[in-house]
């Protein structure tokens, strides 16, 4: 068994797990943790918890420490200058005429990389942006292009609801929303029904994707043939929440509950 926490290194941001077996942490404590990245500070969301080593996909990197106030100091820092960063880069992508929108700038927690997200409608050649970039802040530069509805989590809005977007609220990741998601729930396929302020397929078609999979068991589709006290019978409406199928023939009119 190991001693696992999750950490968050953004207030949207999703949580990842990192090993602390040498370390007693508990919710809300900013640590230090190694990435992919390099080092970066978090904050714990999930307590420790044990979990065997076994269920593990893949090996998970250590908490290096928990912050100190040099640490947090240190931090403060990285966001004033990865701020002062961005606004650098935005002008210089000015000059050079680049297509292209830079959203946010973050330097790891050891300074070892500076990451840019950008938004762009086709493929851009920036190297002449890293040129200029590398030449300033004389560390690795790392420009990342990002989805529109990445852009949408970042930036916010109001959704067709009335409420403020689910992936700038709450949601951590963005899962897959698929076109079958809106049939299997028998909506309109409507783009300015069934499309968020992104552009893309509301992440909300998910949410109760598993309950209509799980009604629509059994159901026969609109248009089918269905047979029913020796006669048969067309289907006109489904109703999946509660399994009531109207059927009509030339003669009359049936509605089942199945």
């Amino acid at each position: 068994m190991i001693k696992v926490c999750g950490v968050r290194f953004s207030e949207k941001g999703r949580t990842y797990y990192f090993k602390c077996d040498n370390e007693s942490i508990s919710m809300n404590t900013n640590v230090i943790v190694e990435t992919e990245r390099g080092w970066q500070l978090g904050e714990v969301i999930v307590p420790e918890k044990e979990i065997s080593e076994h269920s593990l996909i893949s090996p998970l990197k250590d908490v290096i420490r928990i912050a100190s106030k040099h640490d947090l100091k240190q931090h403060s820092k990285n966001l004033k200058d990865s701020e002062n960063a961005l606004e650098r880069a935005r002008y210089i992508v000015s000059e050079l005429g680049l297509k292209m929108k830079l959203l946010d700038a973050s330097y790891t927690f050891d300074r070892k990389q500076l990451l840019f997200n950008f938004l762009a409608d086709e493929r851009i050649d920036f190297r002449e942006l890293l040129k200029h970039l590398a030449a300033i802040y004389k560390t690795r530069i790392e420009l990342r292009q990002i989805g529109i509805r990445d852009k949408a989590k970042e930036i916010g809005g109001i959704g067709p609801c009335g409420r403020f977007l689910c992936c700038n609220s709450f949601l951590t990741d963005l899962n897959s929303v698929t076109i079958n998601m809106a049939k299997n729930q028998a909506l309109a396929l409507n783009p300015t029904k069934i499309n968020g302020v992104c552009g893309r397929l509301l992440c909300c078609l998910s949410y109760e994707d598993e309950i209509y999979t799980e009604f629509r068991k059994g159901l026969p589709n609109i248009g089918d043939d269905y047979d029913y006290n020796n006669q048969t019978y067309k289907v006109v409406d489904v109703d999946i929440l509660k399994r009531k199928v109207t059927l009509a023939s030339e003669t009359s009119k049936e509605v089942v509950f199945l």
